[in-house]
Formats: C-alpha cells, structure tokens, sequence
C-alpha cells in the first residue's frame, strides 16, 4: 500500500471519529422544530397579558348608564345598601311589570295592581277606568312586546334608603274601544300601535319588602 492511500485512510478515521463525538455532546435533532428566538416572551408572561384586573368597572351598572355619571354612582350605593341587587334583573323585572300594570289598566282590572302603585299613581289610573265604565266603554287589548327599555335616571337618598329608577319604555300592542252596544268606537284589532311610557320605580332598599311601586309616569 503507497503513502498517499494510507493517509487518505488516516485522514477518513480521524474525521469519523470526530462526527460521533460531536453527535455524543449535541445529540441529534429529528422532524422540524421551530428556532427559538432571544427576543421570545415566555408563555407565563403571555398568559398574564389575559389575567382579569380587579377593580375594573362594573358593567351591571356601566352597561346601562355611562360610566361616572350621577346615575352610577346611586345604582353603586343601591348595591352597597342591598348587595344582591342587580340592575339588569330589576330591568327584566320592570319589563314585567310595564306589561302587567299597562295590560291591568287597559282591562280595568286595578284591585290587582294596588301593591304595585303608588297611592296617587293608583288613584289616577283607577279615575279612568271608573270614567269609562261610567260611558260604557271598555277596552280589548292585546300586549304583542316591549320594544325598547331604557334607564334615563337613578337616585339614591343615603338617609333613607329610597332608591329611585326611571325607565323609558317602548311597547307594542293591539286595542279596541267598545260602547255599550258592543260597537267598536276606537282602534283596530288589526293595527298594531306603539305605546311610549317613561315611568319611576321606587322601593326603599334593605327592606323586608321586595316589590317596587310605580310612583311617576310621563309619556
């Protein structure tokens, strides 16, 4: 065997051997994997990013009134007052009632709203429905929905407690005025009219008693 051949031999052993100790030392790297980056944030600090900050804004109210306004700040002392008090289920709630107070009125039927009223609110609503048995009339309605309710205003006295929330309503409904006779003297069973209402809720808050009154109305 010439010279050239053996270090040709020497030279492939030495290079051999090298390769597997470097793959001993790094070790080896299968499939893709993405390079990581110096500048890369660490997944805790990403996870932070998505943490919930206590002392945000409380959208039970700010979801209703704008954020600071004199409204919000009665609807935090009514919460304060009676910490179960939500303003989005007293909205459902008064929803309920414009129908039933409004319906009650419509058919007459007020001995069954008088825990609802106020006592002037109730002697107004009871003076028309008296007026119009005296004439004879009376009405067939038919609620179809609330179309829009509003908060316009709340008010909260600290030394009494009375909390005060004013709401403008929007609803749909059918009405018909009949006479004596039974002949229609108003309205259409068919035509769809719209009522709007902007009434005042009141109830002292911390109490035993868990019903609103209406104590206002305005159209």
């Amino acid at each position: 065997m010439n010279a050239p051949i053996v270090e040709i031999l020497i030279l492939a052993g030495i290079a051999l051997f090298l390769v597997l100790r470097l793959r001993s030392v790094l070790g080896t790297r299968e499939g893709f994997e993405n390079p990581s980056s110096p500048n890369a944030t660490p997944r805790r600090e990403i996870r932070r990013d998505f943490d919930v900050i206590d002392g945000g804004p409380d959208h039970d109210i700010v979801d209703h009134v704008p954020e600071g306004s004199e409204s919000a700040a009665a609807l935090a002392e009514m919460k304060k007052a009676e910490p179960g008090f939500s303003v989005g289920e007293f909205i459902g709630g008064a929803r309920g009632a414009y129908e039933m107070i409004l319906m009650g009125f419509e058919r007459g039927d007020m001995e069954d709203l008088r825990d609802f009223l106020a006592e002037d609110v109730f002697d107004a609503f009871n003076g028309v429905v008296e007026s119009r048995a005296a004439q004879g009339l009376t009405i067939e309605a038919e609620f179809i929905g609330v179309r829009e309710t509003a908060l316009i205003e709340a008010a909260f006295d600290l030394n009494s407690g009375l909390a005060e929330v004013t709401l403008r309503f929007v609803g749909e409904m059918t009405s018909v005025v009949k006479n004596a006779e039974g002949d229609i003297v108003e309205g259409s069973a068919k035509d769809v009219k719209r009522q709007k209402d902007v009434w005042t809720f009141a109830r002292t808050m911390g109490s035993s008693d868990p019903n609103w009154q209406l104590v206002a109305t305005d159209a």
